[in-house]
């Protein structure tokens, strides 16, 4: 028995002088792949101590107290107000169980990097990506031709003016009500250019209603090229596209009173559009008119699906600017985009079968942190 109680006294009496005998450390180093706004510090101290504080200072004199942690945690970054190129003291100060106090410091350098080197894997993307676009442009603008799909409600544009034709109405176009800076904005009045030209060859009307200074200006320009290209100048008319109002639903408001007096034979909503896609879509529907639809926003999409004979979705909108411009940039572009979605497809199953395998290579050198 008397053996029993040294074994386990000499035990405990072992462990605490361990413990009190393991080495305290404690460093700062610049955090990597950053503008150098953080600073990583790390220590290893005893679970002994109750408290932790950590100071900072700029000047080794004056410090100020960022954070109160514990021995487990290890690690902690400061990333608030840090510098790119100042130099930073650390103190950190301990206070064990008997209150005893004791301090450690380190220093560090903030630095900036011009490289993360987390994230090659999405510039060798970029790299594959830029490539087949400018290929495919140059290829383009070299003559070749590049075959793209024909999108289905293309087709109808020309039945849509032969109708209006017959039928002596005019027809109605709304590029959305986002302004120039917007990418389906600009695939609309691609769009448009087609069609005042098929009008202009079939001698009918058009309204373009629309509610930016600046796509007003655009708009009437491609109109009449269009007009001219088609061989016809005088027949376009200037006041054929019009500004409304810049109030969202103001001009909802006077695009479906033209349609209610007007009655067109046919309408387009070709660009960006929010919560007026089905107010018009349904006044448009009310009045028997041919609806063509696009945009790419994802919340409207349903709204024309429902109400309009003919959609195009998301990306149809600007394959359709492509297709119908046959402008070499706008082709090009989508050629290289598609063929950066067949590597993306290809490096997801070849990522898959590896995983399914057991080697994680891949998953490892795409993960960016």
């Amino acid at each position: 028995m008397k053996n029993l109680v040294f074994y386990v006294f000499l035990g405990i009496l072992l462990t605490n002088v361990s413990l009190f005998a393991q080495d305290i450390s404690f460093t700062a180093k610049d955090n990597p792949n950053d503008d150098g706004g953080a600073i990583i510090l790390e220590w290893d101290v005893p679970l002994t101590y109750n408290e932790m504080v950590i100071t900072r200072s700029t000047d080794n004199e004056n410090f100020i107290e960022i954070a109160v942690v514990t021995p487990l945690l290890k690690t902690y970054i400061d990333d608030e107000n840090i510098e790119d190129g100042q130099e930073y003291f650390y103190r950190l100060s301990l206070v064990d169980a008997d209150g005893e106090k004791q301090s450690f410091e380190t220093n560090a350098l903030s630095s900036a990097e011009w490289f993360n080197t987390d994230k090659i894997s999405l510039l060798i993307m970029a790299v594959l990506l830029g490539t087949a676009i400018t290929y495919y442009i140059f290829s383009a603008r070299k003559g070749k031709r590049l075959y793209i799909r024909k999108i289905s409600g293309l087709d109808t544009i020309e039945e849509a003016v032969g109708r209006a034709t017959e039928m002596g109405k005019p027809l109605l176009f709304v590029p959305g009500i986002m302004d120039l800076d917007d990418m389906q904005t600009i695939a609309g009045l691609n769009i448009l250019g087609h069609l005042a030209q098929k009008v202009a060859q079939y001698d009918s009307t058009i309204h373009v209603p629309v509610c930016r200074s600046m796509v007003l200006s655009t708009a009437k320009e491609i109109v009449k090229e269009s007009y001219l290209r088609a061989g016809r100048p005088d027949a376009f008319r200037p006041d054929s596209v019009f500004y409304l109002t810049d109030d969202q639903f103001g001009y909802v408001a006077g695009v479906d009173g033209i349609i209610l007096r007007e009655k067109p034979a046919a309408t387009f909503y070709l660009g960006a559009f929010y919560a007026e896609s089905l107010i018009l879509a349904e006044t448009g529907f009310e009045s028997g008119a041919i609806q063509i639809a696009g945009t790419a926003m994802p919340t409207q999409i349903p709204f024309f699906v429902a109400a309009c004979d003919y959609t195009l979705i998301g990306e149809e909108l600007f394959a359709a600017s492509a297709y119908l411009s046959n402008e070499p940039n706008q082709l090009g572009s989508l050629k290289g985009q598609d063929v950066g979605k067949a590597i993306i497809i290809i490096t997801l199953l070849v990522g898959v079968i590896l995983e399914m395998c057991g080697v994680h290579f891949l998953k490892d050198f795409l993960a960016t942190h």
